[in-house]
């Protein structure tokens, strides 16, 4: 492509060949590829980061220790008992998960209380998965909305992906209907009901399947960031071959993409370049 925009007058008509856009689709292939793998690899290093939220008494503490298999957090009947941010690291299949609970959020006169809320919307602006908890037991006194923290639309707004928990599954005969905006799953900590679900559904939130030992490496964030950014800029190449057969545009994006990988491979000059196109083509002759 380089070479039909560098040397017009040798007639090189790329765009006429299909072979284009099928190199360009499999190429587009091999980058998800690599980007599941790497996804894979910063998982096993780093751990899914997973934030547990909600109203005070949802039972925010009861679940985590559910997840956790374990007394990690103080549960009782007093609202406002987790006044600090809680960390516990399980792993799930092999899957590390960092889970943090979090203060209920509610307003509150109390300076220490109000100094954990405080640490609770930081750490959900932080997650890779937000689990807004919520008490389905008291959907007949309360709109389900009421029992969120915040609101739907304050919550959309976060970085993650939110998934509503519907708690305490045990005290009511049926869970209530969830707004349709937000992914729902219910359960009850306390006897286990919808556990089982619950963790698969958080594996595959995380993009998470156990692999035989090959192809999975680590990978770091700003690796990621430079496997999302070569990602973008392929499917913008492909929008405007489909669309416009625009070899120029494409060409740019192809640059794009080239540039952010070498962010993780180093340099590609343009000497490698011209190399590579007086090597494939008889330019000049």
């Amino acid at each position: 492509m380089e070479a039909a925009i560098d040397f017009p007058e040798e007639e090189i008509d790329f765009l006429a060949d299909s072979t284009v856009a099928a190199d360009l689709a499999a190429l587009m292939k091999k980058v998800a590829e690599v980007m599941d793998r790497a996804q894979q690899g910063r998982l096993l290093r780093e751990g899914f980061n997973i934030v547990i939220a909600g109203r005070p008494n949802a039972g925010k503490s009861s679940l985590l220790n559910a997840l956790a298999g374990t007394d990690a957090a103080i549960v009782t009947d007093i609202p406002g008992t987790t006044r600090d941010v809680l960390r516990e690291t399980i792993q799930l299949d092999g899957l590390p998960l960092n889970i943090i609970d979090t203060a209920g959020l509610r307003e509150s006169p109390d300076v220490v209380e109000q100094e954990g809320i405080r640490r609770a919307w930081a750490e959900m602006e932080k997650a890779d998965l937000l689990l807004v908890v919520a008490d389905a037991s008291q959907t007949a006194e309360a709109s389900l909305e009421q029992l969120l923290p915040g609101n739907v639309q304050q919550l959309t707004k976060l970085r993650a992906h939110q998934l509503l928990v519907l708690n305490k599954l045990d005290l009511c005969s049926a869970p209530p209907q969830a707004p349709a905006q937000l992914d729902t799953i219910a359960v009850s900590a306390k006897t286990g009901a919808g556990m089982d679900t619950l963790r698969k559904k958080l594996k595959d939130l995380a993009g998470y399947h156990q692999v035989s030992g090959t192809g999975t490496f680590s990978a770091r964030r700003r690796h990621l960031d430079a496997l999302r950014q070569a990602e973008a800029a392929l499917q913008r190449g492909h929008d405007q071959l489909q669309q416009h057969q625009a070899g120029e545009l494409l060409a740019e994006d192809l640059r794009a993409a080239q540039q952010a990988l070498e962010e993780i491979t180093g340099a590609f000059s343009s000497d490698d370049l011209l190399g590579r196109i007086f090597s494939s083509f008889c330019i000049g002759k």
